[in-house]
């Protein structure tokens, strides 16, 4: 049973193993990589990172892709900013800003379903259209004087360095892996994205399947953008620009199949701390913070065609035994 589960984690075994390998490569080029303070700011770097991830999770295994996640985060923090600023208590304001980043979500799985709009088209045309409504909702202006009070509700420090963002992100990842992988809508998720018709004739809504994926993802977006808001304590509508690169990069390391049908929170959340960890060891080491652009962009590719390999080897093995069992 035992190595039944291990078999079944082998991607996020890898994962955390290159993690663990990354960690010990730049202790060892730099000392102070390992002291306790960087090791909670490589886990700050990747609390949004990590839940915008966690989000896109959910979309790409359907088969979808959502590029508008960080314009859904850039609307979320000024909205949620200007609510702030008006003098909304901050968590009547979180909740809105939760409802609003579902509200997007929603509108990018009806694009995608009704409309029968190419994800990639879909979201890039939202994307667009978003970040464009952050601008005029705003004026083009930063929201200013964001109230204490809201700042603390992810800030506030309750063990040591640790702000309660690191639990946000830990809260969402037990609770969507609990949805992923123990309910019949993590399991109508994986069916949508690893056969369609096949889910369809077996009597999944594979339209509402999507929908709710695309929402979760509008939600997480909007906790990653209001975690950012508390952090800055100004509200930018340029904010978000390139996330999504990061948050696909994420899953794609952590093991979600770019073509849908597989991945886990729990891959798609070392992805994010292995993606964080390399960025900050470029900086104590003092690579040039340009270069992380592609280095990130070597990694997807690298993770995508790794997920071939993996796929290649797969049904070379599953021929060789059905080859094996055929001559018995």
């Amino acid at each position: 049973m035992l190595k039944i589960r291990l078999k079944s984690r082998t991607r996020e075994l890898t994962v955390l193993a290159a993690l663990i390998i990354l960690i010990a490569v730049f202790s060892i080029l730099d000392s102070v990589y390992l002291t306790p303070g960087n090791m909670v700011d490589i886990i700050k770097m990747a609390t949004i990172n990590g839940i915008l991830a966690i989000g896109i999770t959910f979309v790409i295994i359907t088969g979808g892709i959502d590029l508008s996640i960080g314009c859904t985060f850039a609307i979320v923090i000024v909205a949620v900013g200007q609510l702030v600023v008006e003098g909304v208590p901050p968590l009547l304001a979180v909740l809105l800003g939760a409802v609003l980043g579902v509200i997007m979500g929603f509108f990018n799985g009806l694009l995608v379903t009704k409309m029968n709009l190419q994800p990639f088209i879909a979201t890039l045309g939202t994307m667009s259209a978003y970040r464009g409504l952050a601008y005029v909702f705003t004026g083009g202006w930063p929201v200013l004087g964001i109230p204490d009070a809201y700042r603390k509700t992810f800030t506030t420090k309750i063990m040591g360095d640790i702000p309660i963002s690191i639990l946000v992100l830990f809260a969402i990842a037990i609770i969507t892996h609990v949805v992923l992988s123990k309910t019949r809508f993590g399991n109508y998720i994986y069916s949508v994205g690893g056969n369609e018709e096949s889910a369809k004739l077996s009597g999944v809504n594979v339209d509402r399947t999507k929908i709710m994926s695309y929402a979760i993802c509008g939600c997480c977006a909007a906790f990653a953008g209001m975690i950012m808001l508390a952090n800055l304590g100004t509200g930018e509508p340029a904010s978000g620009q390139g996330y999504e690169l990061d948050a696909i990069a994420a899953a794609a390391i952590g093991g979600t199949r770019m073509s849908g049908g597989k991945g886990t929170v729990l891959g798609t959340l070392l992805g994010a701390l292995l993606l964080a960890a390399l960025k900050i060891g470029m900086i104590v080491v003092g690579v040039q913070s340009f270069w992380q652009f592609v280095v990130t962009g070597i990694i997807i590719v690298i993770a995508a065609y790794f997920e071939t390999i993996q796929d290649k080897i797969s049904t070379a093995m599953f021929q060789h035994r059905n080859r094996t069992q055929t001559a018995r």
